[in-house]
């Protein structure tokens, strides 16, 4: 590295980055914290020479501060980094560095998920040369479009921002450009800056100013106020209101003012798996989740609104239940967002602005305000007899093996109100956002934007990372833990203590049960031998150990036979110092928590199979409740 007296210092493209990086702070209310806390990463031809060097360099010499931290799985660590980002509130966010070919290509998954779920993550995949010298270089896509095309254009749709650095001067506009975007709340997302490994090597003379610290403030938007009248007439003219809690809420701290709004109002308060825990599950205005797989109490609540308050939702369609559950007939919306593509969803009175900051202009705009105490009694009603179906859940006794709503009783009893829960896929999500009992906004993290099979165990790496104080719960099946458990051994090598409980049941029993339900006999859902004779995957039960599967990955393992010694593996779990991994046998067809919502997954009109043509009859009837919010 040389300096000199015009201002510029001499770098690598990869050296530049890093002191870049290690710069750049955010800030929100007064708090100011690193915005890159450092960097996951695989090393291999297109990054090693490159990106690795500018980290042992700065590593070895102090001249910039950015960890480095190996991963086992490009896609499992991008899922780390985007529950790193859902714990500390999107005010920060790890860079992820692959190789060329299919270390960047691992990663499109992550990306996904991170931008669908609006967590923000940077991306930092090799790319192959600029020059074009060796041309084709190992692993490069030949593309008889254009030459310019790389495997990295994958990245393209799923990511808020994506740029490709082709030359080292570029890296300035891209860089400023790519933190922006992280620390925009509204575009948020993954970010992708693709990096051809010959321009990572290149030297160039960098403008000393590129290197200063930089401060991202994270401001808090407020409402214009024409628009708080608007939705507080909306909200004044309602007889049977209802506000939907969703992540925005969690992000940006509002949930001590949304229970106190909710508190001056009576509004009872339902939730999106991303902002349970916003309102604690036993407060006076819970009635628990909403839609395709919400309680009996939020979605009666929901069909009856003539009022629904969007706080921070996006408002999938398991939110709505495939625009079903709000089915009164003149339903309006008020949508309080930071997004306007979120605030303008179901022809919204559209509050654009932070939820806190929206939130107290909306308070005081009400201030005086009540719904009826009739409405107030019906809602806490529908709650407390919610809670008696999850007792009974619970407790279900379904021998021989215990059905999975039993486990969560085990698992909600055992845990603090501050340990953190972590699922993402098949029936667990369904159970969880009727079933689960939150106090704290954070103790929850069930990824369902994306539902992405195999972000449990990463995301436990992350969460654990950005929470090292707290308690963190992986609960895991055995159809996601067969996709994506290898960061067990990053857990190990890092000394990061994570509680992985494993439910086997030797199939894929949300999927299984969708498929009995549209007439598909759960086809193609064991996990079983081919029989010779049929052809089919229905023989005896696959001998698969995911307990000595954890132990070779490093992990201590403790089996569980039945909820008396699952409760004793927690508590043991909970106690130890190192990645602990609980595995239990579980029932693969249930018995599941009553239902009260549909979701709408199309069933073939033509049929040789009787099953399937019963399957049809009733959807076509859910399908005609369906509607557009116009």
């Amino acid at each position: 590295m040389t300096t000199d007296s015009t201002g510029t210092v001499r770098l690598t493209t990869a050296q530049a980055l890093v002191r870049f990086l290690a710069a750049q702070y955010s800030e929100r209310d007064g708090e100011r914290r690193r915005l890159i806390p450092g960097v996951w990463g695989i090393f291999g031809h297109g990054n090693v020479a490159g990106l690795g060097q500018a980290l042992l360099q700065a590593a070895t010499t102090g001249e910039a501060d950015l960890p480095y931290y190996p991963a086992r799985n490009e896609q499992a660590m991008v899922h780390a980094s985007a529950a790193y980002a859902k714990m500390r509130d999107r005010l920060q966010a790890f860079a992820c560095t692959a190789s060329t070919g299919p270390g960047s290509t691992n990663m499109v998954t992550g990306a996904a998920l991170a931008t669908t779920n609006r967590l923000p993550v940077l991306l930092l995949p090799s790319d192959m040369f600029a020059t074009r010298g060796p041309d084709p270089a190992l692993q490069q896509l030949e593309d008889t479009r254009g030459g310019d095309v790389t495997v990295n254009d994958a990245l393209r749709p799923v990511s808020k921002y994506w740029d490709r650095v082709t030359r080292p001067e570029q890296l300035v506009p891209a860089a400023l450009a790519a933190m922006r975007v992280l620390t925009d709340p509204a575009e948020t997302g993954a970010v992708t800056l693709c990096l051809p490994q010959d321009v990572q090597a290149e030297a160039y003379d960098w403008p000393v100013g590129f290197f200063r610290e930089r401060t991202w403030h994270i401001d808090r938007p407020q409402p214009d106020p024409a628009a708080v009248g608007r939705a507080a007439q909306a909200i004044r003219g309602a007889r049977r209101p209802l506000i939907i809690a969703g992540g925005g809420t969690v992000y940006s701290r509002a949930t001590g003012e949304l229970r106190a709004f909710a508190e001056e109002t009576g509004i009872p308060v339902a939730d999106t798996h991303a902002g349970k825990g916003a309102v604690p599950w036993d407060h006076p205005c819970a009635v628990g989740g909403i839609g395709s797989t919400g309680t009996s109490a939020a979605n009666a609540l929901a069909r009856e609104a003539d009022l629904v308050i969007g706080i921070g939702t996006r408002y999938s369609d398991f939110t709505t239940a495939s625009h079903t559950v709000f089915a009164g007939p003149d339903v309006e919306f008020v949508n309080l967002n930071v997004a306007r593509l979120d605030a303008a969803k179901h022809s919204a009175h559209q509050l654009v602005a932070d939820a806190r900051s929206g939130l107290e202009t909306l308070r005081r705009e009400l201030s005086g305000w009540r719904v009826e105490d009739a409405y107030r009694e019906r809602a806490r009603a529908l709650a407390e007899e919610w809670a008696r179906t999850t007792d009974a859940c619970y407790a279900v006794d379904n021998g021989p093996l215990p059905a999975q709503t039993a486990v969560l009783g085990v698992l909600n009893d055992a845990l603090d109100d501050t340990d953190v829960i972590i699922n993402a896929a098949g029936s667990l999500p369904g159970d969880m956002q009727m079933l689960w009992r939150a106090r704290d906004p954070k103790a929850y993290n069930v990824e369902y934007a994306y539902s992405c099979m195999g972000y449990e165990v990463a995301a436990g790496l992350g969460t654990k990372m950005a929470a090292p104080e707290r308690e963190v719960v992986v609960l895991v099946g055995d159809g996601s833990y067969l996709m994506l458990s290898q960061e067990i051994t990053t857990m190990v090598a890092e000394g990061v203590k994570v509680v992985i409980v494993v439910l086997q049941n030797h199939g894929f029993a949300s999927i299984g049960s969708l498929s009995e339900d549209l007439g598909s006999q759960r086809f193609g859902t064991r996990y079983r031998y081919r029989d010779p004779g049929t052809g089919l995957l229905d023989g005896s039960t696959l001998p698969v150990d995911l307990a000595a599967n954890a132990a070779s990955l490093g992990a201590h393992t403790i089996r569980a036979d039945g909820l008396k010694e699952l409760r004793a593996a927690v508590e043991a779990a909970k106690a130890a110092d190192t990645v602990t991994v609980v595995h239990i046998e579980t029932d693969l067809t249930g018995p599941n928590p009553p239902s009260n919502g549909w979701w709408d997954v199309p069933v073939s009109e033509v049929s040789e199979l009787d099953s399937t043509r019963r399957a049809h009859r009733t959807y076509a009837e859910h399908k005609r409740e369906q509607r557009h919010y116009l």
